[in-house]
């Protein structure tokens, strides 16, 4: 398939992409900070911060009805609501990127624009209470990128650009339901996992837009072996944002590779790996015993063992491929870094700046994958 793009009309497209890459990094980044050092909640309202657009500062009083649910701590309130601005930005960009992809298709500007009114429409209505019209116009928009992003081929990247419009708007609504869920677990990694599918797909998109091969006889076996990657790398981020929203990261103690001073520990994996328990429990600090907590620690230890060894002999078999020297290297560095934070996060109980830097890691490792299934390809 040819994926070469009309240099009039998608002239910046690829730096407009990388920007937005760019930019999905450190909101990825920054969300793990907020989650990591307990500001989640620091903002009891959506999208405003105790009425306002930005937050509230320590002399001002808060005249607003969320301080009853939780008082204002300005030292966490201004991480949440930048983390929320710069989301924001992120979905202009990713707005952007929709429309210019979409300038070829018939009447793909109008259905961008329409898609994202209703959007638009349904925050100030949530706002003001109207929960079920504001629901109703989300999914409204929604469906009209997904229905275009059938409709469309990849060609001039406009179906990819579709979809992750819709995924942002998605991430928008996890976003609020996280801080009006207080935290509820599922929620935090669907959350966590939506931003690193929106990085991916913004990696594809920036990729694909400058139109770089790597043109290698035998692509198809290595983008297989880079596809199960993936999939195996998601299934542990997974299982690290299942951890950190359950406040499972130290149920082991600070003992690795032992766990509590056991090699098989006392452990509830049906009581850990239930998703979902109703809503308008606090989940702040979590809700599980010891057992279950444990249960959730083993499983991401478990899972980080396979996923260490599988990307290590991808980069093996990367390393005896003509021209991918780097990529070997940069693999097998960014593995066994990962590798390495996660024991010193366990060893060192769980210190703010290698917690964010594990996650910074996981991001890092998903873009060389992505980036090598975007530009792996037959020779012409």
């Amino acid at each position: 398939m040819n994926f070469a793009l009309s240099p009039s009309i998608y002239k910046h497209l690829h730096r407009l992409a990388w920007l937005a890459v760019v930019l999905a990094f450190g909101v990825i980044v920054f969300g793990a900070f907020v989650r990591l050092s307990n500001a989640g909640l620091s903002c009891p309202d959506w999208p405003t911060c105790y009425g306002r657009a930005t937050w509230p500062a320590a002399s001002e009083t808060v005249d607003h009805a969320a301080t009853a649910i939780r008082p204002l701590e300005t030292h966490k309130a201004w991480r949440e609501q930048l983390h929320r601005l710069l989301a924001g930005a992120l979905g202009v960009l990713v707005l952007a990127l929709a429309l210019i992809a979409a300038r070829k298709r018939r009447f793909g500007i109008a259905q961008v624009l329409v898609a994202s009114a209703l959007i638009a429409l349904a925050i100030p209505l949530y706002m003001r209470g109207q929960n079920a019209s504001a629901v109703a116009l989300a999914i409204g928009g929604e469906a009209i990128l997904l229905f275009a992003a059938l409709r469309w081929n990849n060609q001039d990247l406009s179906r990819v650009a579709a979809i992750t419009l819709a995924v942002i708007v998605m991430q928008a609504l996890l976003g609020m339901w996280t801080v009006t869920w207080l935290l509820k677990p599922v929620v935090v990694m669907a959350h966590l996992l939506g931003g690193l599918l929106t990085f991916s797909l913004l990696t594809w998109i920036a990729w694909r837009a400058i139109d770089r091969p790597i043109h290698l006889v035998d692509a198809q076996s290595l983008r297989r072996w880079v596809i199960v990657g993936v999939v195996l790398l998601g299934v542990q981020i997974a299982l690290g944002g299942w951890t950190s929203a359950n406040y499972a990261a130290l149920s082991c103690g600070i003992d690795f590779p032992k766990c509590v001073g056991q090699w098989w520990p006392a452990h509830d994996f049906r009581e850990g790996f239930v998703l979902w328990r109703g809503i308008g429990v606090d989940y702040e600090g979590g809700v599980l015993d010891g057992e279950s907590r444990i249960a959730i620690q083993l499983a991401h230890r478990m899972m980080a063992v396979v996923v260490l060894f599988y990307l290590l002999t991808l980069a093996m078999r990367l390393s005896r491929t003509p021209g991918m020297r780097s990529w070997t290297t940069l693999l097998a560095l960014l593995v066994l870094s990962q590798a390495a934070l996660g024991i010193a996060n366990v060893k060192l109980a769980l210190p703010l700046t290698i917690a964010v830097l594990h996650n910074a890691g996981a991001a890092l490792l998903l873009f060389v994958l992505v980036s090598l299934l975007a530009r792996l390809r037959m020779p012409n």
